[in-house]
């Protein structure tokens, strides 16, 4: 194909606050794994496919798998909660409340508004 760049399954931005190796970072719509530490305007790569246990919101319960997780703007962690939140994928197991952490796959399509931001008249 000509017109095919590259996969972009990893990308580099410029990170918008400094930002830890692991930690989900959003710049504008895309939305990724930090795949190394970085300072505030420096580049760091993201990882915008796969499965990884992230840091959630310690008090929500992931009572089943499937449920659409976002990337809760306020604390940048892993939450169910879609509000004004973008969606970062699904999570693959269970986590209790609380708990810090809980398994998810990356939906590799970011910037698509949720239900709640098309509702709301934010999308």
């Amino acid at each position: 194909m000509k017109n095919f760049i590259a996969e972009s399954d990893i990308v580099e931005v410029t990170a918008p606050a400094d930002v830890a190796s692991g930690d989900i970072v959003a710049v504008g719509g895309l939305i990724g794994i930090a795949v190394s530490s970085a300072l505030s305007g420096k580049t760091v790569a993201l990882k915008t496919t796969g499965t990884f246990e992230l840091k959630k919101t310690s008090n929500q319960a992931w009572s089943s798998a499937g449920l659409t997780i976002y990337r809760d703007a306020s604390t940048g962690l892993a939450t169910t909660t879609a509000s004004t939140n973008p969606p970062i994928g699904v999570n693959l197991a269970v986590a209790a409340n609380p708990s810090a952490t809980g398994t998810v796959r990356l939906n590799g399509v970011f910037g698509l508004p949720s239900a709640a931001q098309m509702a709301a008249g934010d999308a």
